[in-house]
């Protein structure tokens, strides 16, 4: 279970300097379409936190081919070591006043971007180590383990309501969306050997579905892969109910989302049966040594129409390595 206190830093489990602690809000509009991502890796045990923070309405293969894109890797923890409360020379401030209900965040870059928005939450957090809360651990399927190299050795998941707006080049643009943001702590590898899709999509304040899928990459950047469930939820009229099963396929280009077709089933019994194509593709380096493949999708289900992300990571060694046999 996730308390109050999860809001905050967490004493880290050892002395590794790789122990991180991580904040992340992504959001969208999706009349334009617009994919936006604040992003915090706090370095704890050394002092330091890298940010990104980035905006995209195309699809792109390069970061710099995005409308924005603004990362810091050195940036100094302040002093006060408060995650409920930080201001970092990169421009970005964040106040969590509700500890994991309400966050505000305000980013400045000095002349080309302004973003301000709240975020609402409207579940409960999601601890993917709960069995109360996650039948795929209390079940102890296949897969339920997962924790991304130990970087998800505390990890929740949250769906909520972002309002705000963001002024990018003179340009005002209005948020208001339903998304997704994640809040984790653990040792995590500069050097990314595992793979994950986490993704998404809002239908309305009532009905969302988030999952984190595990996937094979090896069949090269154009092969479709198979997708295995780990952990996930459905928000159903305000109560997020975790998910049992699941399995899907992922159709790619350069390895980004060209289609995405997903069967979950909830812990009530449910199967609910997605399609996702991406409105924008976005190479996400969320750290150097890795890429999220992220696509923001317009998905189908059972004759909703929503939105949401999908970032499929891969580590750059890996990435490396399949494209020299390509």
């Amino acid at each position: 279970m996730i308390h109050p206190e999860d809001a905050q830093f967490h004493e880290p489990t050892s002395a590794d300097p790789l122990w991180g602690e991580t904040n992340y809000f992504g959001l969208y509009v999706a009349e334009v379409p617009m994919n936006i991502g604040i992003y915090a890796l706090f370095r704890t045990n050394v002092g330091v936190v890298t940010t990104n923070v980035s905006v995209n309405t195309r699809k792109v293969l390069m970061p710099w081919a995005a409308d924005y894109w603004d990362a810091w890797a050195q940036t100094p923890i302040p002093e006060s070591r408060n995650l409920l409360d930080y201001r970092l020379a990169s421009g970005l401030h964040v106040v969590c006043s509700e500890p994991n209900k309400v966050w505000d965040v305000h980013y400045d870059d000095g002349g080309t971007l302004r973003l301000d928005f709240r975020y609402t939450a409207l579940m409960d957090p999601f601890d993917i180590h709960d069995p109360e809360q996650d039948p795929m651990v209390a079940a102890k399927a296949a897969g339920s383990d997962f924790s991304w190299g130990h970087a998800y050795s505390g990890h929740f998941d949250q769906t909520g309501h972002f309002k705000g707006e963001l002024e990018l080049r003179g340009r005002r643009y209005p948020i208001d969306c339903i998304s997704t943001m994640d809040h984790s702590w653990g040792v995590r590898q500069e050097r990314q050997h595992t793979t994950m899709s986490w993704l998404h999509a809002h239908f309305s304040q009532d009905l969302a579905v988030h999952a984190i899928f595990d996937f094979d990459p090896a069949g090269g950047p154009a092969a479709a892969t198979p997708l295995q469930l780990t952990h996930g939820y459905v928000l159903d009229a305000g109560q997020a109910v975790g998910l049992k099963a699941g399995h899907g396929v992922t159709d790619r280009s350069d390895y980004h989302a060209q289609r995405i077709q997903l069967t979950v089933t909830d812990a009530k019994d449910r199967e609910w049966e997605l399609t996702g194509t991406p409105l924008t593709t976005f190479p996400w380096q969320a750290w150097p040594g890795t890429v999220g493949h992220n696509v923001l999708a317009r998905w189908e289900c059972q004759g909703r129409t929503g939105y949401g992300e999908a970032m499929d990571f891969i580590g750059l060694h890996a990435l490396t390595e399949y494209y020299s046999r390509a």
